[in-house]
């Protein structure tokens, strides 16, 4: 699937005194703080990380707040949908007017009616909402089933 990237990184993650007993443990702590939300500075939503510490000696700043840095060596994987990307997901949702889809078990998208192909029709069977082909008898969309859509934005 498009939109999944590795990233090598340069980081310096930087710690309170309080927390120097424990130094790996802090860097963990502060790096999963940062999973799963959009970053700017990594260009994307940071899903997983490996870490090794560059340095055994940390620069203390000097402040108000003496914290102190940590320089690391990172490999990210990112999620960053552009336009016109290909993504994955599962349909959780449909009505007649939008198809929702989670996308990585994480991430929301809707398709709107404009944007759904004109050869799928809207059907209600069964108590159960669907979009079915009128060219294929076996191609339908209804919850639970895995598409492939663009992103428009």
């Amino acid at each position: 699937m498009e939109g999944l990237s590795v990233a090598d990184a340069d980081l310096v993650v930087y710690l309170h005194p309080s927390k120097s007993s424990k130094v790996s443990q802090a860097i963990l702590r502060e790096l999963s703080s940062s999973l799963f939300k959009f970053n700017e500075a990594f260009g994307g939503v940071l899903l997983a990380y490996d870490v090794n510490i560059l340095d055994k000696q940390a620069k203390i700043l000097s402040g108000v707040h003496p914290y102190f840095g940590v320089r690391l060596k990172a490999n990210l994987l990112l999620f960053s949908p552009k336009s016109d990307m290909l993504l994955e997901g599962k349909v959780v949702k449909l009505s007649q007017e939008s198809i929702h889809v989670i996308i990585l078990g994480f991430s929301s998208a809707i398709i709107t009616a404009e944007n759904i192909r004109r050869e799928f029709k809207y059907k209600t069977k069964d108590n159960e909402e669907l979009f079915a082909s009128r060219s294929h008898k076996r191609h339908v969309i209804k919850v639970g089933t895995m598409i492939r859509f663009l992103v428009k934005r």
